[in-house]
C-alpha cells in the first residue's frame, strides 16, 4: 500500500508498506499503523478501504475510546472527517457539503422525491446518487459529481450521459 505524508521543511514523501492492520474488520489486512497524531504511540492507521494500493482513511488512536476517522479532501490533505456510524455527507451540484442524512436529500432540487445515495468507496462521502431515471456519478473520488446519467425511456439503462 502507498501513503503519502508531509514533511516539516513543507515537502511530501511517499511511502510503501505491506498492510498490517485490519480497520474495517473484514478479516483482511488493510491498514499500517503509524504515529500520525505525533503523542509518541503506534495507534494510528493508513488505510485503504477501497483497494486501490492508496491510503484513503486515517484514523486516530485506532482501537480506542476516541478512534477518528479522516479521510483525503482531495488536495492530499487528511482533514475530512468521516463518521463511520452515520449515513453519507453528500455535496450539491453546487458544490456545497451536506450533513448525513437521507431524508432531506434532493440533490436535483426538484422537491420531489429523495435521491438515494451510496458511497461506494467507503470515504464517508456519496459518490453515486439515484433518483427517479436519473442518477450522478462522482468518477475521480473528489466529491463532486461529474457525470449525470438519464433514463429517458424508463428501461433502466441509461439513454445520455451529460459531464457535469
Amino acid at each position: 500500500m502507498e501513503y503519502c505524508l508531509g514533511d516539516p521543511d513543507g515537502s511530501a514523501t511517499i511511502w510503501s508498506a505491506d498492510p498490517t492492520t485490519d480497520v474495517d474488520g473484514d478479516g483482511l489486512r488493510d491498514a499500517v499503523t503509524l504515529d500520525l497524531d505525533g503523542d509518541g504511540l503506534l495507534d494510528d492507521a493508513l488505510a485503504d478501504l477501497d483497494v486501490d494500493g492508496w491510503a484513503d482513511h486515517g484514523v486516530l488512536d485506532f482501537g480506542g475510546d476516541g478512534e477518528a476517522y479522516v479521510t483525503d479532501d482531495g488536495t492530499g490533505t487528511w482533514a475530512v472527517s468521516a463518521d463511520r456510524a452515520a449515513a453519507v455527507r453528500w455535496l450539491g451540484l453546487d458544490g456545497v457539503e451536506h450533513p448525513a442524512d437521507s431524508a432531506t436529500v434532493d440533490l436535483d432540487g426538484d422537491g420531489q422525491a429523495a435521491e438515494r445515495l451510496t458511497d461506494s468507496d467507503g470515504d464517508g462521502l456519496a459518490d453515486r446518487a439515484f433518483g427517479a431515471g436519473t442518477a450522478w456519478v462522482d468518477i475521480d473520488g473528489d466529491g463532486r459529481w461529474d457525470v449525470r446519467l438519464v433514463d429517458t425511456d424508463d428501461d433502466g439503462a441509461a439513454d445520455s450521459a451529460d459531464s457535469l
